[in-house]
């Protein structure tokens, strides 16, 4: 049985699907307004991976940068 609160109707695979989504997202370049959610904790799922995948963009880009240079 899957926890789910039925007064907001989101559950925990949702918040996960929404995440890797918002991941996704930033990975291809998505605005952040193009959210495609309603309701707070899904929306701050989806912004949650939208965030993480552009934190992760930078580390690359930095790592890359550093790459350049010795090189």
């Amino acid at each position: 049985m899957m926890a789910r609160d039925i007064k907001l109707g989101w559950d925990v695979e949702a918040l996960n699907k929404a995440y890797r989504q918002g991941y996704m997202a930033a990975s291809m370049h998505m605005a952040r307004e193009r959210c495609p959610y309603r309701g707070d904790v899904v929306m701050a799922a989806w912004e949650a991976g939208w965030e993480d995948s552009v934190e992760s963009i930078k580390d690359i880009d930095a790592s890359n940068g550093v790459v350049a240079r010795i090189a």
